[in-house]
């Protein structure tokens, strides 16, 4: 995904595959990895919405067969937030300037669901998906485990 400073999405680089040696800190036990992830994304409009991946957001993909495209996604991070409830996730992009990157994006036709807001922790927006999902877009100000520091945007 383009993004602000002439760069990409925090992190970005090529995708991770089964055949690849890890890059991360994930964990081997005897074969087990737990360094890799396969997120799935429920819509209405799978093919649109796999297109956008695709052609917006420039993620690498392939075709898994019968053009089911399966996207690449850049290096993550996860964390673990208190609620009241258990099992609900979110899935956000990281870039390091919200703004550009939200400009950058609607240029290519992308809809945003609401405005940048400030958490504290972050600048938070979220991309409309084709198939009326909506996936977050997110600018850091905290430490990550990508990186040596903070955000200093």
């Amino acid at each position: 995904m383009p993004c602000s400073r002439g760069g990409s999405l925090r992190g970005e680089s090529a995708p991770t595959n089964a055949a690849t040696p890890s890059r991360g800190h994930g964990h081997d036990h005897g074969g087990a990895r737990t360094d890799l992830h396969h997120g799935r994304i429920f819509t209405t409009d799978a093919e649109r919405d796999r297109a956008f991946f695709r052609d917006v957001l420039e993620f690498p993909s392939v075709d898994a067969g019968d053009g089911w495209l399966i996207s690449g996604l850049p290096p993550a991070e996860l964390a673990a937030h208190p609620a009241e409830r258990g099992g609900a996730h979110e899935l956000y992009l990281m870039c390091d300037d919200v703004a550009a990157t939200v400009a950058e994006l609607e240029a290519k036709g992308a809809e945003f669901a609401r405005p940048i807001s400030e958490e504290g922790f972050g600048l938070v927006t979220a991309i409309r998906l084709p198939g009326g999902g909506e996936l977050g877009l997110y600018q850091p100000r905290h430490p990550s485990p990508l990186s040596t520091g903070p955000s200093t945007s």
